[in-house]
């Protein structure tokens, strides 16, 4: 299957965009003060769950994003190598 210029990036980005979301959410559920996330320093259902879903999302973030990449790689490989004569 071939991937477009354009759904390759938006593949990447969202990958991107993934880790930038959930790495920010974990550092957040970490510092959780309100009594959800730790009850008397001890961690939670509620934190182990959405645990989970951050690193299932970190792991779907990246293998997005690396068929975005290579989407993108394969398409510069296929690009014709002109070289702009000078002279």
């Amino acid at each position: 299957m071939k991937l477009s210029r354009p759904v390759s990036w938006f593949l990447l980005a969202f990958g991107a965009w993934s880790w930038v979301v959930w790495t920010t959410f974990v550092k957040n559920l970490v510092k959780d003060a309100s009594g959800l996330a730790f009850d008397h320093g001890n961690p939670t259902a509620y934190f182990w769950i959405h645990l989970t879903l951050a690193i299932v999302s970190f792991l779907l973030g990246t293998a997005i994003g690396v068929l975005g990449f290579r989407g993108l790689r394969a398409l510069r490989r296929e690009a014709p190598q002109t070289a702009v004569a000078e002279g």
